[in-house]
């Protein structure tokens, strides 16, 4: 059965590092390849409003790529930030960054959103999705096992709802629980179906 007949000619390919992303993309069902990495300066303006910074950063990602792309290439990009108080908040860089981050997001809402954009030689289609999560209170104990054991590095905002924090620290969800994990799949497979 073809699920995407109006992608038939096209090699898709998801352009992200991600362990999470790749875990995500396969719940799809569909064939795609691990793009090469390249290299790009992933710095946003200072102006741009925190809600428009994934949307942003998965364009650049995308042009990073136009040099390497043939015709039958179809590259997915993403990014994710966490935003609270309408600050951005990436990836900790250090444990103590990790355990400040979840000190802040500590009793408290903040939004995940991933920006995603669909890109090939003739055409770039981007989206972002948005998800409210609401944290329990953590005990400074409780950040200081999560960060020692999971070394959340390599997360925005040094979690994974997927994760140890995730069943005992998040109260609930407003929105997709797999774009808190990284890529808003259930949006993503609609994009590709009409792309």
């Amino acid at each position: 059965m073809e699920l995407l007949p109006n992608l038939r000619d096209k090699k898709i390919s998801l352009a992200s590092a991600s362990p999470r992303r790749r875990e995500l993309m396969g719940l799809l069902g569909i064939d795609f390849a691990v793009a090469p990495s390249v290299e790009v300066n992933e710095v946003y303006p200072d102006s741009l409003p925190a809600e428009e910074v994934p949307l942003f950063l998965s364009r650049l990602k995308a042009e990073g790529y136009r040099s390497i792309m043939t015709p039958d290439d179809l590259f997915i990009t993403a990014d994710t930030v966490v935003i609270i108080d309408d600050d951005v908040i990436g990836k900790p860089h250090d444990e103590a960054d990790a355990a400040a981050m979840l000190g802040r997001l500590s009793g408290r809402r903040h939004t995940v959103v991933t920006g995603v954009t669909l890109s090939t030689l003739d055409r770039m289609e981007s989206f972002s999705v948005d998800t409210a999560v609401d944290f329990a209170p953590l005990t400074a104990e409780e950040i200081a096992f999560y960060v020692s054991r999971f070394r959340p590095l390599d997360k925005a905002g040094a979690y994974g709802i997927q994760e140890w924090i995730g069943a005992i620290g998040i109260k609930g969800i407003e929105g997709s629980f797999y774009n808190v994990m990284g890529l808003p799949v259930h949006r993503l497979w609609n994009a590709l179906r009409s792309f």
